[in-house]
């Protein structure tokens, strides 16, 4: 195992040997005493009636997966880093927010528009409630069909200007079950290495051959298609929009390119580009002035700009009832609530009719960076659109370094090896058109006062 592999929160595997060293020993001596407790048919055949179970294969507890995360909880403890997860916020979270009756900035919000809350959007819910109720009570494909789930689908289908469109009711399951559907064995996917989650995971479920090239870098991926395209039958060449760990935008023209060169599958992840690009929120499309017909598919979720949750594909009219009556995420899974499905569309509509919400997020987006910069803070690739990183390499520092400006009352998530290579560690601003640029400076301010301290704060674990 590398170094990388076998480092948290920033530590080497030698630092990491010795914070965990006793707590190692302590769980050695609580085994010794059951070394003879493992299963009983140890390197014999299996015999029905002497072989009994080893009791550790039926404890959670003793999974290795868990014992390793409360050691690197318990490391984390120690080291006096805050755990910023599961934070509990009193109410619907804008540029402000409340954890435990304390008021915060906050950096932590998928709110891009400052829909959240609206009374259009609450309207068109509770109106959608009292009609179909909460759930749609079954898969949609049997008896779970209802008005505002097509409805949505419609508005999504004109938006990207195809000939149809579904919604699933989870965005890591839509291209999962999407990718995993449609590609097998004999075809070939290839990938941004800094892809989401589940486009990797859609991939492998796929059990296509799967091919991560170079972050936005087109030309090893023409020299990936020149080898590997020729000996498949099908291929996809996958991307997201706004990258969302990076806060930059994928070459589209460049991968329209390589597409018709190469005879791909085209697939553009939407989730952190819809509502974020161009001048009405249409996305990355938009932004570059594209015809939005020359992308196969277009992917995106309904938890951010919408404000709902599930995530959707658009798409030919082939394509979109081949998924509805084989794609595992939408056949074995109920159908979204028509509440979420109201309040989405109603949500889309408003970014349409309401463009200085898109322009009030660009110029908030763009701002930040600018300051940032001015500040001698490192953005990393961010272009100033939603998402913007302060890179600051180790995982150990992006703890202290949140610790600090939770305690200032900044709500803001470090992003931290393995979800992020090591030495690539961040602490991840999600922009809003709730944020104004008081907010900005504000919290880069209070950034650059408290980075100095928590670089102190690291450096004393050394000694």
């Amino acid at each position: 195992m590398t170094d990388k592999q076998n480092s948290i929160f920033g530590l080497t595997s030698a630092d990491r040997s010795n914070l965990l060293a006793r707590l190692k020993k302590n769980a050695a001596s609580g085994a010794a005493g059951a070394s003879g407790a493992a299963g009983s048919a140890g390197g014999r055949a299996l015999d029905e009636a002497r072989w009994t179970p080893d009791p550790k294969t039926l404890s959670f507890e003793e999974f290795p997966a868990l014992k390793q995360l409360r050691m690197e909880q318990s490391v984390a403890e120690r080291a006096g880093i805050l755990n910023p997860f599961f934070q509990c916020h009193d109410g619907i979270a804008k540029a402000e927010t409340r954890i435990g009756g304390v008021p915060f900035l906050n950096f932590s919000t998928y709110d891009y528009l400052d829909l959240n809350g609206h009374p259009e959007l609450e309207k068109a819910g509770i109106e959608a409630m009292e009609r179909w109720g909460t759930s749609a009570s079954a898969s949609r494909l049997v008896s779970g069909e209802r008005p505002p789930h097509r409805a949505l689908e419609k508005t999504i289908a004109d938006l990207y200007e195809t000939e149809d469109a579904i919604v699933y009711v989870s965005g890591h399951a839509t291209n999962v079950s999407t990718i995993g559907k449609l590609f097998g064995p004999q075809d070939v996917i290839f990938h941004d290495a800094l892809a989401h989650n589940s486009i990797v995971m859609g991939a492998l479920a796929s059990g296509a051959r799967r091919i991560s090239y170079p972050h936005n870098d087109t030309a090893a991926l023409e020299r990936l298609l020149k080898e590997h395209r020729p000996k498949a039958q099908r291929a996809l060449i996958v991307t997201e929009g706004v990258f969302s760990m990076d806060g930059n935008i994928c070459d589209l023209p460049g991968l329209l390119r390589l597409k018709k060169t190469w005879g791909c599958f085209l697939m553009v992840d939407e989730a952190h580009a819809l509502g974020v690009l161009g001048k009405t929120g249409r996305g990355t499309f938009e932004h570059f002035g594209v015809d939005p017909k020359l992308v196969d598919l277009w992917m995106g979720t309904l938890s951010k700009t919408c404000c709902g949750c599930g995530g959707y594909i658009a798409g030919t009219k082939g394509l979109v009832e081949l998924l509805k009556f084989t794609s595992p995420g939408f056949v074995y899974s109920v159908g979204m609530s028509p509440v979420l499905a109201a309040a989405s569309r109603r949500a889309i509509e408003l970014m349409l009719a309401e463009p200085e919400r898109v322009a009030k997020l660009q110029v908030v987006s763009h701002e930040f960076v600018r300051y940032a910069k001015e500040k001698g803070l490192d953005t990393g690739a961010a272009e100033g659109y939603a998402v913007v990183p302060i890179m600051l390499g180790s995982s150990l520092l992006a703890g202290k370094l949140a610790a600090r400006l939770f305690a200032r009352h900044v709500n803001v998530m470090p992003i931290i090896y393995p979800v992020v290579e090591e030495g690539a560690a961040r602490l991840r601003f999600f922009l809003s058109a709730a944020h104004d640029v008081e907010h900005v400076r504000r919290a880069i301010d209070i950034v650059v006062e408290e980075l100095p301290k928590a670089r102190e704060d690291v450096a004393a674990m050394g000694r």
